[in-house]
C-alpha cells in the first residue's frame, strides 16, 4: 500500500535561498528542472533551474548549462552545508519535484515516504526557516482507489473567517439551489454584506490555495 505524501511549502525570505534571491534581482520567474540531494551535510547537492530572457549576473556557484531557445538552464551547486530548504531536504533524501521562485518568494514541492517522515522534515524546515508556509499536503491514494486526499490546515483561517465560512455552509449558502443569500448570512453574523463578502473571499482563497496546485 502506498503511504507517501506530496507536500507543497513556501518561503517568503529571499535570503533563505540563493535562487530565490536571484529571482528578486532579475524580476522574472524561475522554475526548477531537477534537484539531486545528499543525506550528508559534508557533501553537496545540485539544483538545475530554468530562467527566460537575458542571462543575469551569476553567483560563482551558478553555471549556465543549456539553452532552450530564450529559456536557459542553469546549475547551482550547494557546497556550503545546510543553508537553504533544498539542502535541508537533502538531509532526508527527499528530492524536489518542482520549484518556483519569483520576487524573492519561492515554493517547492517534494514527496515524503510517509507521515512520520513528513513530520520530521517539516519540523526541521520550521526550525531552520521559521517563515515556512505549508500550502498543501496530498496523501497518495490507497491501492484500488482514485481518491486524492488533501490535508486542509484550518488554522490558516482566522476565527472570524472560519465562523463566516461555517455559518454560510450551515445556512445553505453553497447549496444548489441556494438556501440562503448573502444578506441573510450577513444578518445572522451581525455584519454588513460587504464585510461578509470580504471574510468569505479571504477564507475561500486560503482553502483553495491548499486544495488546488499552482506555481507562485
Amino acid at each position: 500500500m502506498l503511504s507517501g505524501i506530496r507536500a507543497t511549502v513556501a518561503f517568503t525570505a529571499a535570503e533563505t535561498c540563493p535562487i530565490a534571491d536571484l529571482s528578486t534581482e532579475v524580476d522574472r520567474p524561475i522554475y526548477s528542472r531537477s534537484t539531486s540531494v545528499s543525506p550528508l551535510e559534508s557533501t553537496h547537492s545540485v539544483t538545475e533551474f530554468l530562467l527566460q530572457g537575458e542571462p543575469p549576473t551569476l553567483d560563482a556557484a551558478i553555471d549556465p548549462i543549456f539553452a532552450y531557445g530564450p529559456t536557459r538552464l542553469y546549475r547551482y551547486t550547494h557546497d556550503k552545508g545546510v543553508t537553504c530548504p533544498c539542502e535541508c531536504l537533502g538531509l532526508f533524501g527527499c528530492p524536489i519535484e518542482r520549484y518556483f521562485a519569483h520576487e524573492g518568494t519561492f515554493t517547492i514541492v517534494f514527496h515524503a515516504t510517509d507521515f512520520h517522515q513528513l513530520q520530521e522534515v517539516i519540523a526541521e524546515l520550521r526550525d531552520r526557516f521559521p517563515d515556512i508556509d505549508i500550502k498543501r499536503l496530498v496523501r497518495s491514494p490507497t491501492e484500488g482507489t482514485a481518491k486524492d486526499n488533501v490535508f486542509v490546515d484550518r488554522s490558516r483561517l482566522t476565527a472570524r473567517q472560519l465562523e463566516v465560512l461555517q455559518t454560510a455552509y450551515d445556512m445553505g449558502y453553497f447549496s444548489q439551489p441556494r438556501e440562503a443569500n448573502a444578506t441573510e448570512v450577513a444578518s445572522t453574523l451581525d455584519i454588513s454584506q460587504s464585510t461578509f463578502a470580504q471574510h468569505l473571499a479571504a477564507a475561500q482563497s486560503k482553502v483553495f490555495d491548499q486544495l488546488l496546485e499552482h506555481d507562485g
